[in-house]
């Protein structure tokens, strides 16, 4: 049964997102020998094709539409999002329902996210984030705040803590200490699963001296994590407030040459590799 594989993640304004997917989709394809193409949810095809070395950016429903009118039937979806985001449970199978009216053997599989605890135990993307701390600092008095972007579903808050909680472990009596922080939340009580705020952290002792490392719990360069985007902003500020404050910010997840092994075992759920041949010679 022949499938295309996608890799997809939320999407972006910034041509060097778009960028960087593509070449994680090229590193998942090389991984698994099979072709990946990188797709967007939403904005990507916004963006010029002049910017993106003149071939443009595909969001999914377009695109989905497109092959199915072509004939394919079956694709494979691997999440670049680290927990539960309401862009997989919600949205996308909203696109998925409505497309289903139009083919009606429409056969969409979305892989699991990359933090996924009920699936069991894996350090693989805390032992990233420790690597990019060591990478940037080897001061044991240092703190480290692993902040991501925050987020409307308290599942993904709960990937966060649970990601900072084996940080901890991976880094312990290396550092200070780690604490999970979100870079932004939506106003009302309702949101206070995001707390704390980087910047709320950044105010107060013990983070508002001394160097802190800004573990980027981030896929991408982009508005929020790009190198003059809202994290580099908001380290910018509090360490204008607070003349004895150093911040240093990690590289991104996606960087990482370890990320396409983490998300070809997460595309193995819904798509075996295939098996090896018989490597036994005839009698």
């Amino acid at each position: 049964m022949a499938s295309e594989i996608f890799l997809v993640d939320n999407g972006s304004l910034r041509p060097q997102s778009i960028l960087s997917l593509r070449h994680l989709a090229a590193a998942l394809s090389e991984r698994i020998g099979e072709p990946v193409q990188p797709v967007s949810l939403l904005h990507s095809d916004r963006v010029p094709a002049e910017a993106l070395e003149g071939v443009p950016a595909r969001t999914l429903e377009p695109t989905l539409r497109e092959r199915a009118a072509a004939g394919t039937r079956h694709f494979r979806i691997v999440p670049l999002f680290f927990g539960p985001s309401r862009a997989l449970t919600d949205y996308l199978p909203e696109r998925v329902a409505a497309l289903s009216q139009h083919f009606p053997k429409l056969d969409v599989q979305v892989a699991p996210p990359l933090v996924t605890p009920e699936r069991g135990h894996d350090p693989r993307l805390a032992h990233i984030l420790a690597e990019s701390v060591q990478a940037v600092d080897h001061y044991p008095a240092t703190r480290v705040i692993l902040v991501d972007h925050g987020s409307p579903a308290p599942e993904v808050a709960q990937v966060r803590n649970y990601v900072a909680g084996q940080l901890s472990i991976l880094l312990q009596g290396r550092v200070a200490g780690v604490v999970p922080a979100s870079m932004e939340r939506r106003p009302g009580e309702a949101h206070r699963f995001n707390e704390p705020l980087l910047e709320t952290l950044l105010a107060r002792p013990p983070f508002n001296h001394g160097r802190v490392v800004i573990a980027m719990m981030f896929l991408q360069p982009g508005r929020h994590a790009g190198p003059d985007g809202d994290v580099a902003r908001i380290c910018a500020e509090a360490e204008a407030r607070h003349p004895a404050l150093k911040t240093v910010m990690t590289p991104l997840v996606g960087a990482h040459p370890l990320l396409p092994e983490i998300l070809a075992d997460r595309l193995a759920v819904i798509h075996p590799p295939p098996a090896a041949p018989d490597a036994t010679p005839p009698p």
